[in-house]
């Protein structure tokens, strides 16, 4: 647990802030830009870069995949800029809060995966590489972008605690579970054997 002592408002600011940040839907902004139609009627549904991959569109997909994961780095920055550490965990949460429950699509948004680790690297570079290296690794063993992102987050709170970075494990944690909540389906595939893999469109 971070040391809560800047002032409540300056806090909850940074928390509103951050939230309106983390939800605005750039995979969906980035799909209906470039004419690839709506993204909530291609593949899973889904917001994000590995939804956005089904169209084809392989620069929109890293264009979504490094904005995700920017706007939960740039408010976590920013609150630690203008607050101090405290803020920044704060950020971290309310961004990726609003990630997974943006306010301009009804509260249904992403699984979180590429804001999670965009804020890690944000708050601990270090263990934020850890992280990224533990998706790159499963995903090219076993070519599935979900199993790679639950192996990651489940994984995010052991690479802070072995990287010193003990006031980030709740957080880390709490985020980690999240991320396994929002892939539930996922999680129903993973074990029935009908997950799709990395570049294959879902019908």
């Amino acid at each position: 647990m971070p040391d809560f002592s800047s002032a409540p408002f300056a806090l909850i600011l940074i928390a509103v802030l951050a939230y309106f940040l983390g939800s605005i839907p750039f995979g969906m902004v980035i799909t209906r830009a470039l004419g690839l139609g709506d993204l909530r009627a291609i593949g899973s549904g889904n917001i994000g870069a590995t939804n956005v991959l089904r169209t084809g569109n392989k620069p929109a997909a890293l264009a979504t995949l490094l904005l995700d994961a920017g706007k939960g780095g740039i408010a976590v920055l920013i609150a630690r800029a203008l607050v101090g550490p405290d803020a920044a965990q704060v950020a971290a949460l309310a961004s990726f809060l609003g990630h997974l429950f943006p306010v301009w699509l009804r509260f249904k948004g992403g699984k979180g995966v590429a804001t999670f680790i965009g804020t890690l690297l944000a708050l601990a570079w270090p263990a934020g590489l850890a992280v990224c290296a533990t998706w790159a690794a499963t995903a090219l063993f076993s070519r599935i972008s979900s199993l790679s992102a639950l192996v990651a987050a489940a994984l995010a709170p052991v690479w802070l605690i072995l990287f010193e970075q003990d006031e980030m494990v709740l957080l880390a944690t709490l985020l980690a579970a999240l991320v396994w909540l929002r892939h539930a389906a996922n999680i129903r595939r993973l074990r029935d054997g009908t997950e799709p893999r990395i570049g294959k469109k879902k019908a």
